[in-house]
């Protein structure tokens, strides 16, 4: 990797920021290249930041995780049906599109969708969907009352967040939105369903990274950039949830856009 200790620091913390919040990390990640002709990441700064994110969300929701995963088990051996049993079935259903969306066009995906024009396209139109679902929708609905309908659309939402700058949580909020849950419920649903996705991602990764031959310097690198942007990102949840109660997502919508103009900007000029 021939990122120095400063790049992967400031790396680790962009993407830490902007993993969770509806503003998407690949669009941010591509500015310190175009802005300061950084090198790529690569693949050890890919690895830590996913088990970062992983293990900054599963502690976050630690105990609903706990309560979930005890329900569905619950549901399978003893028949046993809840709300906190449906809402696990109803993020596996939702992870579904997604995973197999990923498993058959990531490689295609890596290869042809890193594009500044690209970036700059779904940074502004995902904003705008964005707007549109906070500012249109009743978004009255808790958790308890999403059907498999809803979380089926969310799920094939998120396919869209193969494209970079997309945003996964913008887009999976976004869909949330739109089938009339609240702000909160969307943004935690999101964020529920962002385990089994970047769980399988990290894993992923984590078998490419074994498979070439990690030094010990790696797996230090591995470690520091783990922790960095798992600490950065369990606050960044923390507050998203509390700043989306009193301002909603519209400065968030207006940021995107401008980050849109911005790459468009580099691109062109």
């Amino acid at each position: 990797m021939e990122l120095d200790f400063f790049q992967i620091s400031f790396l680790a913390v962009l993407q830490g920021f902007t993993e969770f919040l509806p503003i998407s990390s690949s669009g941010h990640l591509i500015l310190p290249k175009e802005l300061w002709g950084w090198q790529d990441q690569g693949l050890v700064f890919d690895v830590s930041v996913h088990v970062g994110s992983l293990a900054a969300v599963v502690y976050y929701f630690r105990v609903q995780i706990v309560k979930l995963t005890t329900a569905w088990c619950k549901s399978v051996s003893k028949r046993e049906q809840s709300d906190d049993a449906t809402l696990a079935w109803l993020i596996i259903l939702a992870t579904i599109p997604a995973g197999l969306a990923g498993f058959v066009l990531n490689d295609y995906v890596e290869q042809y969708g890193r594009s500044l024009v690209l970036i700059a396209s779904t940074s502004i139109v995902f904003a705008l969907l964005l707007y549109l679902s906070d500012s249109s929708t009743k978004n009255q609905r808790s958790l308890n009352k999403l059907t498999w309908k809803s979380a089926l659309f969310i799920g094939v939402a998120q396919m869209f967040a193969l494209l970079p700058g997309t945003s996964r949580s913008g887009v999976t909020m976004t869909a949330g939105m739109f089938v009339n849950l609240s702000r909160h419920a969307a943004s935690q649903f999101s964020f529920l369903l962002a385990i089994p996705i970047i769980a399988a991602s990290g894993l992923l990764k984590v078998t490419e990274f074994y498979q070439l031959g990690a030094t010990a310097t790696d797996w230090i690198v591995l470690f520091y950039g783990a922790l960095l942007s798992g600490i950065v990102s369990y606050f960044c949840i923390h507050y998203f949830l509390q700043l989306i109660e009193r301002l909603g997502f519209v400065p968030f919508v207006i940021y995107r856009v401008m980050l849109g103009v911005v790459l468009f900007g580099f691109y062109f000029l």
